[in-house]
């Protein structure tokens, strides 16, 4: 029997039960992709991450219980976590190398900052039926990166009124749907719904800001920006668009640690 060490953080919250839940699993030698997926499958969260140590960095790769992916923001956030707080406390930094190329994440005290690619989305002249039809309304205007659509509301209410259909917004595969609006008490608020990857609605989303942040710096005008991303969990973002780079910063914390043992 083997066994390795897992640790579930709140990412994007400084307290339990807040933020977005995600599975760390720091590992001596990689597992099969099998296993990996398995483990993920497992754990049911959003995201399960896995990383080793390669020289001074790390090779990170992120799981939904459906599939791999290509960039996850929350899942990042609390890999570093791991890193500063249990794994090598006298650091302050640390990269990880990906597929969607090395990010990098800061420490402050208790604030955590990544460094992301800016996904800048382009506007989507003729979104797909099946957009409107899930989310129930008409946005005002809609974008799209490779992976995701972005949809833009009128206000904050709209936003938190969404009732989605999971089952036409699963059909939107690969693209997640990102629903946007500008907010009172903050530069602007999200939600994000990717059910074909196993994640009907996730709970806080740092990836989605690498394509929010350009778009509202743009719209708004300024490049600091402070994001809520307003699920049942709920999740705060504090943002800054630099050129072709994003950073987003947030709190996370440690829910538990134990072992998986396979």
């Amino acid at each position: 029997m083997k066994q390795i060490k897992i640790f579930q953080i709140d990412a994007f919250a400084s307290v339990v039960f807040r933020g977005n839940p995600a599975a760390i699993c720091p590992l001596t030698d990689w597992l099969s992709d099998e296993l990996m997926q398995a483990i993920a499958a497992e754990n049911n969260l959003a995201e399960t991450a896995f990383f080793t140590q390669n020289g001074d960095n790390y090779d990170l790769r992120w799981f939904t219980p459906r599939c791999e992916v290509d960039l996850c923001g929350h899942a990042t956030l609390a890999s570093a976590f791991v890193i500063f707080t249990y794994l090598e406390p006298a650091r302050n930094s640390v990269q990880f190398n990906t597929r969607s190329g090395p990010l990098w994440v800061k420490r402050n005290a208790e604030l955590l900052t990544m460094d992301f690619p800016s996904l800048k989305p382009t506007l989507c002249t003729n979104p797909p039926a099946l957009l409107v039809e899930g989310l129930g309304k008409t946005p005002q205007e809609v974008l799209s990166t490779k992976s995701n659509y972005l949809s833009v509301f009128a206000s904050e209410e709209e936003v938190r009124a969404i009732q989605p259909d999971f089952r036409l917004l699963e059909q939107l595969h690969p693209h997640g749907v990102i629903v946007t609006a500008l907010s009172k008490n903050a530069d602007f608020v999200s939600r994000y719904f990717a059910p074909s990857y196993g994640v009907p609605e996730d709970p806080v989303t740092g990836s989605i800001h690498c394509s929010l942040v350009p778009y509202w710096a743009n719209r708004l005008g300024k490049t600091q920006l402070y994001g809520k991303q307003v699920s049942n969990r709920g999740g705060e973002l504090w943002c800054e668009a630099q050129d072709d780079r994003v950073s987003i910063s947030g709190h996370a914390v440690r829910y538990f640690e134990g072992e998986i043992y396979f």
